[in-house]
């Protein structure tokens, strides 16, 4: 299974320390350019 994610889950997940469940549950997980760089920028509300 393909995922596409937007910050939501990741970053819930990161913040709790389980960003690895993504991959765990689905495989693949495709993240936008977009959210990629609003997550790796620090501008996520």
């Amino acid at each position: 299974m393909i995922v596409v994610s937007d910050t939501s889950p990741i970053t819930s997940l990161a913040g709790i320390g389980r960003l690895e469940l993504l991959q765990q549950l689905y495989g693949r997980v495709i993240i936008p350019q977009a959210v990629y760089s609003k997550a790796s920028d620090g501008s996520i509300d």
